[in-house]
């Protein structure tokens, strides 16, 4: 009884595996006609634009001919590799493990199943070799490990990169060759040849002309570094401007005492304001801070020179 088991399931995984492989061929065929013609659509397009001078849009479109070549060459080894299957499928189902001779077709076809959407047979036969081999099998070669054996040129083909400049450019070439243009490809070259710098056309000195000044943490000083008339104390302008007093006005010192006193004393009073002003984190309010500043200091110097004026109104009195 389970010798009748084991054969109805080997003839049935037979079965269904040369269905899968003879639809996958009929498809791959059918596919490959359309998109050869196609691709020629396309290549008559890019002389159009060669010799239209379009370069720019050729430099673009052509990176989606180099993927329908990529695309065209991956599905004529699959579909090679199908054909080998099926001619060894009896092989296949005779023996539990997966032949050697087999391993880089079978791997193969496990990893273009996820990569070739227009092939949904391609997937039915990733499930069967899963339920022959076990999902180790297909994990490896979907994930490309180091012992999977899948085929280089079908990874590189089924790649998702973007072409380099130097495939652009010979593809390009190659077109204005078979259609006989007379095409310079200097100014292409050199656009190609660009690094990512250059293409930012000086863009990352920008970013650091365009930045904001750090902003000091005391906008008073910053204002006295660009006019130090203003950091001069009210006290000192007072003394500058004092005049010799007489013996006989013994009431000119007096006042001039009381008036930078009472100067100081503003001093004093205005500077703690000042400095809790400037304190306060808000970096947005440095204009009004400059503003106060300035007119503290206008403040002082009409101080100073009402002091002046009392020393000279008792002097000449």
């Amino acid at each position: 009884m389970s010798s009748l088991n084991s054969l109805f399931n080997r003839s049935t995984f037979g079965t269904k595996c040369k269905t899968c492989l003879n639809l996958v061929i009929s498809r791959i065929k059918l596919l490959r006609n359309r998109r050869e013609l196609q691709l020629i659509n396309m290549r008559k397009e890019m002389v159009q634009y060669l010799q239209t001078g379009q370069e720019s849009i050729a430099r673009i479109r052509v990176e989606h001919i180099i993927r329908e070549q990529n695309i065209l060459a991956a599905y004529e080894i699959v579909e090679l590799f199908c054909e080998f299957v099926l001619a060894r499928v009896p092989i296949v189902e005779v023996q539990k493990e997966c032949p050697l001779e087999l391993r880089e077709a079978i791997a193969s076809i496990i990893f273009a199943s996820g990569r070739c959407s227009d092939l949904p047979e391609l997937m039915h036969l990733r499930t069967l070799f899963t339920t022959k081999y076990g999902k180790e099998f297909v994990a490896a070669a979907m994930e490309l490990r180091p012992d999977s054996g899948v085929n280089r040129t079908i990874i590189e083909k089924l790649s998702v990169k973007a072409p380099s400049a130097e495939s652009k450019l010979k593809v390009l070439k190659a077109i204005a060759q078979e259609y006989g243009l007379e095409w310079d490809s200097s100014n292409t070259e050199a656009e190609l040849n660009k690094k990512y710098e250059d293409l930012l056309d000086g863009s990352g000195s920008s970013v650091h002309q365009g930045q904001l000044p750090i902003i000091e943490s005391s906008p008073v000083t910053s204002i006295s570094r660009d006019k130090p008339s203003l950091s001069i104390s009210p006290v000192e302008d007072t003394r500058k401007y004092q005049a010799p007093q007489s013996p006989s006005s013994p009431a000119g010192p007096a006042v001039t005492h009381a008036t930078t006193s009472n100067t100081v004393s503003q001093e004093h009073h205005r500077s703690p304001a000042d400095e809790i002003s400037c304190a306060s984190p808000r970096p947005s309010d440095v204009l009004d801070k400059a503003r106060a500043a300035i007119a503290a200091a206008n403040r002082a110097s009409a101080a100073a020179r009402a002091a002046v004026d009392l020393v000279k109104v008792k002097i000449t009195s």
